[in-house]
C-alpha cells in the first residue's frame, strides 16, 4: 500500500446478528465431501513481488489473486479490462510458474454504486471486462460495494502478539467525520444502484461462465461519512442472491468480516456452501465486534478455525482460498499492512495444516 493511499484511508477513517437464517451452533452435519479441492492462492497486490512469488512456489502454493495490472508486464496504455491487458497478466504470472485464479481489484465503480452520471460506462467497462476473462479462461471476479471509503481501519501498526503489527479499527475515531462530496447516500439507494448492476451484468456473466464473488462491507458498519453500508450482515446476502438469482451470482466469504458481524462462521459456512454460493474465500480472523476490532493470527482469534476448515470440506467446497490480513511480524516492513511476507508464512502454514488435519476426517 502506497503512503499517500494510507494516509487517504487514515483521513477518510481516523476518517445485527443474523435472525431469520436460523444460524446455530448445532446445525445439522453433513458427509464429508470426497472431491474438495481447495486452490490456495496468494494476494498479489503491490506488483511481482518477487520474494514473496518465490516463497510462494516453496510452499507449494501457485495460485495468484490480483488485479489486472498491465503495468506490471511492461503495458502503460492499456486499460485492465482490455484483452491485451489481462492475456499479459496472465502470461506475467505463468512466467513465474503461477496461475492467475481470481481477479480482485476490479476497474472503477464508484459512479455505479452511487448511481451517478457515467455509471453506464463504468458498467460497460466491466462487462468487457467479463467477456474478455472468458477469452483468457479467468472465470472468479471478487468485487465489493464500497464506494469512496474501501477497506478502512483506522490504525495500521497497532502492537500484536510478541510485537507483530496489526491493523485494527475503531468506531468511535470515524464516526463524527464530515460527510464526502456525495453527502447522505441511503441504504434503499445503495440497494437500487446493487439492482441496476446485477441486471446489467449478471446475464453477461452467465453467458461467458464468469462467477461473481461480493465482498462483504469491511467494516461491516452501518455507514461511514455518510455513505450507507448495505453488504453488512449474512441476511443481506441472502437479499443479495434472491435480488438477481443466478448460478453466477455469489460470494466471498471473508471469515474476518463476518467474524466482526457476530455470525456464526461455520453456519454462515453451510448456509451458503449448501447452495454452492461460496465462490472465494478470505481465510483470517480477528478480536472484537464491527465497532471496535483487530485482526490476529490465524490462531488466536474469535473462530474456531478448525471447525471452519472441516465445514468447507462438509459442504464440498471447490475454490480459491487465500490468507488475508496477517500481521507483519518481525523481519518484515509494514509498507503493507497486512500484507507482511513473512507473516504470510505462518497463515499459509496454518492453514495447510487445518486442511491436512480436515482430510484426515474424510
Amino acid at each position: 500500500m502506497s503512503t499517500s493511499r494510507r494516509n487517504f484511508i487514515k483521513k477518510s477513517t481516523s476518517l445485527t446478528a443474523l435472525s431469520s437464517f436460523g444460524f446455530n451452533g448445532t446445525a445439522q452435519a453433513f458427509h464429508y465431501a470426497k472431491d474438495v479441492n481447495i486452490e490456495l492462492c496468494l494476494a498479489y497486490f503491490y506488483g511481482l513481488q518477487e520474494r514473496k512469488i518465490e516463497l510462494s512456489k516453496q510452499m507449494g502454493i501457485i495460485g495468484a489473486v490480483s488485479p489486472s495490472n498491465p503495468g506490471i508486464a511492461g503495458l502503460h496504455d492499456v486499460k485492465p479490462w482490455e484483452y491485451e491487458g489481462l492475456i499479459a497478466v496472465k502470461e506475467a504470472y505463468a512466467k513465474r510458474g503461477l496461475q492467475w485464479k481470481v481477479l480482485e481489484g476490479t476497474p472503477p465503480l464508484d459512479k455505479a454504486k452511487l448511481g451517478v452520471d457515467g455509471r453506464d460506462e463504468q458498467i460497460d467497462n466491466f462487462i468487457t471486462l467479463i467477456r474478455n476473462m472468458k477469452r483468457i479462461g479467468l472465470d472468479t471476479i471478487c468485487y465489493n460495494w464500497m464506494p469512496v471509503i474501501s477497506w478502512a481501519r483506522t490504525d495500521f501498526e497497532k502492537v500484536g502478539r510478541g510485537g507483530a503489527l496489526v491493523t485494527a479499527f475503531n468506531y468511535d475515531k470515524v464516526k463524527d467525520l464530515p460527510l464526502t462530496e456525495y453527502g447522505e447516500v441511503s441504504e434503499e439507494t445503495m440497494w437500487k444502484n446493487m439492482e441496476y448492476f446485477l441486471k446489467a451484468v449478471v446475464p453477461e456473466a452467465e453467458k461467458n461462465g464468469i462467477k461473481l464473488a461480493l465482498h462483504p462491507d469491511d467494516p461491516p458498519i452501518p455507514k461511514i461519512r455518510g455513505i450507507a453500508r448495505i453488504m453488512r450482515t449474512a441476511d443481506a446476502f441472502k437479499k443479495l442472491l434472491e435480488l438477481y438469482p443466478s448460478p453466477n451470482n455469489g460470494l466471498t466469504l471473508c471469515q474476518g468480516t463476518f467474524a466482526t458481524m457476530g455470525e456464526d462462521i461455520p453456519a454462515v459456512i453451510k448456509y451458503f456452501g449448501k447452495r454452492d454460493k461460496i465462490f472465494f474465500v478470505h481465510f483470517r480472523d480477528v478480536k472484537g465486534d464491527r465497532w471496535n476490532f483487530e485482526e490476529t493470527f490465524h490462531d488466536e482469534g474469535k473462530t474456531d478455525m478448525y471447525q471452519a476448515m472441516k465445514t468447507y470440506f462438509e459442504v464440498g467446497f471447490n475454490g480459491p482460498m487465500r490468507e488475508d490480513h496477517v500481521p507483519t511480524v518481525a523481519g518484515d516492513s509494514n509498507e503493507h499492512p497486512g500484507y507482511s511476507e513473512y507473516g504470510t508464512l505462518f497463515a499459509m502454514g496454518y492453514i495447510k495444516g487445518l486442511i491436512d488435519a480436515a482430510t484426515k476426517e474424510m
